[in-house]
C-alpha cells in the first residue's frame, strides 16, 4: 500500500511569453493543463498504472503569475476509492530571483486507473503513517481551493 508522501510531487514551470494571456500573467487554462499533468503523474505514482483525468473540483484562481515567475505546483494523493485517486493540487507563484511565494490556486482532480485494455482497474488502498500525512489529508479534505 502507497503512502502519501510517495505519491508527493513537486514541481517548477517558468513563465514564458507563449504561456501569457493578454494582460502578460500566465494563462488559466496553461497553468490547469500543468496541474493535470503533475496530478496524473502523482495518480500513476500510487496506482501503478496509467491514470487519466475523469473531474476537477474548484478550480480557484487567487492571483496572478507574472511572466518571468515561476509557476511552483505541488501534488499529493489524499483519497482513493475503487478505480479512482484524488489529488490535491495547489499552486504559487515564486519569484526565481528572492524565492519569494505566494498562493494563487488550488483544486482536487479526480483520476481513473486504466489497465492494458483502456478499462479502470483496482488502485490500492492509501497508507497514511505519520502525522505530516494525517495533516496533510485532513487539509486536503478540508480545503478550499
Amino acid at each position: 500500500m502507497p503512502s502519501l508522501e510517495a505519491t508527493h510531487i513537486r514541481n517548477r514551470y517558468r513563465v514564458q511569453p507563449n504561456d501569457a494571456n493578454n494582460y502578460e500573467t500566465l494563462h488559466g487554462g496553461e497553468l490547469m493543463k500543468w496541474m493535470d499533468e503533475l496530478g496524473a503523474m502523482s495518480a500513476m505514482r500510487f496506482a501503478g498504472e496509467t491514470c487519466v483525468t475523469a473531474g476537477v473540483d474548484d478550480l480557484s484562481f487567487h492571483r496572478p503569475v507574472p511572466v518571468g515567475d515561476t509557476a511552483l505546483i505541488d501534488a499529493y494523493v489524499y483519497d482513493a476509492g475503487k478505480t479512482s485517486v484524488t489529488v490535491r493540487l495547489r499552486a504559487w507563484r515564486e519569484d526565481p530571483r528572492t524565492g519569494e511565494t505566494e498562493r494563487t490556486t488550488g483544486s482536487s482532480f479526480t483520476f481513473v486507473a486504466l489497465g492494458e485494455e483502456g478499462k479502470p482497474v483496482p488502485v490500492p488502498e492509501l497508507t497514511v503513517e505519520t502525522d505530516e500525512e494525517r495533516e496533510l489529508r485532513e487539509q486536503a479534505r478540508n480545503a478550499e481551493s
